[in-house]
């Protein structure tokens, strides 16, 4: 058999990534753990297989064309200017504290200074997977500190961008060579005479940064969506696929080659351009599984370049760099949210969700090692910082719902010297209300407001049929509070959730959400916890309607075949009025 290096490195990569995920998401870690944990194995440290590197690295470059294209697409300025005062300067100054910690290691280990600068940037910047989902599991995502965290995350983000823009001018010059130098640049020098130096460099840079920023906007803005909404009419959902994909390394490739800037920010404003378009949410679906994919094999490629073995050579600079991220950053973000009076749980839930790093620091570490200015070591320690503080994460979310009462308490009476109570009260008011069990019996219980479910509870409710309702959009609880329904806030799924509705009580629970897997763990606790409880559930195929009874429910229907149902019935009516029509 020929070889075929790209498919082996696929195929170790998605395999290994894939069992290691799943071990990693046994242990209730994200995913991305075991996917780094796996580019390790496929690595050329560590004995077996060695996937080939120089195809690793070009699958991971299509990885970060679409995680940028992603974090674009998921880019919310409304969200951002709602906390700007709290996250935009809250940002800044954690991105330069931890920075200012990362660059002094740095000195300390004989580094140079832009390499010290690129190391600390890299420690300085969250995962925007990893701050999601621990968001999303402790359901706080459009709370005021959910909405401080993801727009301090944005922050973030767009300060790495920049940085991702101007780090290789900046190498070009401070490396005395020309190597890394824009050709554009250097051209313009030869023809004034002389050489233009690290602030013309810069302004150059920014110069064409803000050329392409001024085309995505004026041409970018209506030639995208116009080229989306062609498509739609189509009816092609595999075209629409193909141009969401089309766009994105398209734009990347094009603002790469005819602007001179990073892929990555092609990338990134051709999401934010895209998500201002009434398909954004359709373009996001679509591209999800892709999106998904790239990443892995990013995440791998990063682990590849990992040396386990200089974690045991010197454990020290690891420590070092641990510590910077999971103390630096979270003791800073603390007392820069304090300084900003806001509660200490607001406080700890930011500094929790900053004490790690991830996909911005490993792009980082790897232009750092590739423009000379920072050593692999640096690299290594940049990746072992990633991997042990994600593990670590869900710890300190865990030592800080430990710590929260006792400072509440410490903060509120220190404000009482200083100020009124009700400063102390106002802090607090963003915590969200703790959610008590219901007391309702005989009633029916809707998991999930969607398009069915709202349809659902609407008939149970014109019954005069108690009802509950278990819902996790916050747009969505609002309106059931408004119509006054009675509302568990949170993912069904949770066994903690489920606790609060009485399931031993009810008669009914109606299972309207569209996810079979999340479908068949809520369907398999309600039969555990109440055998006689009736449970409808919804399926999209007979896979699934197969799946959802296996765990014990008594009514699945398939939405495909309602549809067929009701279209047969009004032909059947048709039929009998035009035969009625002859017979007269």
């Amino acid at each position: 058999m020929h070889e075929t290096p790209l498919i082996t490195t696929l195929v170790a990569g998605f395999v290994l990534a894939f069992l290691f995920g799943t071990i990693a998401n046994r242990f209730k870690l994200p995913p991305l753990v075991g996917y780094l944990i796996a580019g390790i194995l496929v690595g050329p440290y560590t004995p077996g297989y060695v996937a080939d590197q120089s195809l690793a690295l070009e699958l991971a470059e299509i990885g970060v064309i679409l995680l940028m294209f992603g974090v674009g697409l998921h880019f919310s300025l409304k969200d951002l200017l709602s906390v700007r005062f709290i996250a935009v300067p809250g940002a800044i100054v954690q991105i330069a504290l931890a920075t200012a910690l990362g660059w002094g290691f740095g000195q300390m280990m004989g580094w140079s200074h832009g390499g010290s600068l690129v190391f600390g940037l890299a420690l300085s910047v969250a995962s925007t997977v990893v701050l999601l989902k621990a968001l999303q599991e402790r359901r706080i995502v459009d709370t005021e500190k959910g909405k401080i965290a993801v727009g301090w995350l944005i922050v973030e983000d767009l300060a790495m961008v920049m940085a991702l823009v101007l780090i290789p001018a900046v190498a070009g010059v401070t490396a005395g060579e020309q190597a890394h130098a824009d050709p554009i640049v250097l051209q313009l020098s030869h023809v004034l005479g002389f050489d233009l130096g690290l602030s013309g460099m810069i302004a150059m840079t920014l110069l064409k940064v803000a050329g392409f920023i001024g085309f995505m906007l004026i041409f970018g803005r209506k030639l995208i969506p116009w080229i989306l909404h062609h498509i739609a009419h189509t009816g092609s959902r595999e075209l629409f696929r193909l141009g969401v994909l089309a766009i994105a390394l398209g734009v990347a490739f094009g603002a790469a080659k005819l602007f001179g800037v990073s892929l990555a920010l092609g990338a990134f404003f051709a999401g934010m351009i895209l998500s201002e378009s009434p398909l954004s949410h359709r373009a996001a679906q679509e591209s999800l599984p892709l999106r998904d994919a790239f990443a892995v094999l990013f995440f791998v490629s990063v682990g590849m370049l990992f040396d386990p073995v200089s974690i045991l050579r010197d454990p020290l600079p690891v420590v070092t760099a641990v510590a910077i991220i999971v103390l630096g950053k979270s003791i800073g973000a603390f007392l820069i949210v304090i300084f900003f009076r806001k509660s200490a749980g607001t406080a700890l839930t930011i500094s929790a969700s900053l004490a790690q790093i991830g996909e911005f620091s490993f792009i980082l570490a790897e232009l750092g090692v590739g423009l000379g200015l920072m050593p692999k070591e640096g690299r290594d320690l940049i990746l072992a910082g990633a991997i042990i503080s994600i593990i670590l994460n869900p710890l300190v979310f865990w030592l800080c719902d430990r710590a929260r009462p006792w400072l509440e308490a410490r903060l509120t009476r220190d404000e009482a010297t200083t100020a009124t109570s009700e400063s102390g009260a106002a802090a607090e008011a963003d915590e969200p209300p703790v959610q008590v069990p219901t007391t309702l019996t005989g009633h029916t219980i809707v998991v999930g407001h969607g398009r069915v479910g709202s349809i659902v509870t609407k008939a149970v409710r014109n019954a005069g049929t108690p009802l509950l309702v278990i819902e996790d959009s916050e747009k969505r609880v609002e309106t059931l509070k408004q119509e006054g329904a009675e509302v568990i806030v949170g993912n069904a799924v949770s066994t903690d959730i489920l606790a609060l509705t009485n399931l031993g009580g009810a008669t009914t629970i109606v299972i309207a959400i569209p996810d079979a897997f999340e479908a068949g763990q809520v369907t398999e606790q309600a039969r555990s916890a109440n055998p006689s409880i009736c449970i409808i559930a919804r399926a999209h195929s007979d896979d699934e309607i197969e799946h959802l009874k296996k765990f014990g429910a008594d009514v699945v229907i398939m939405g495909e075949r309602e549809i067929a149902r009701g279209m047969v019935e009004f032909l059947k009516q048709q039929t009998s009025v035009a035969h009625a029509g002859v017979e007269t």
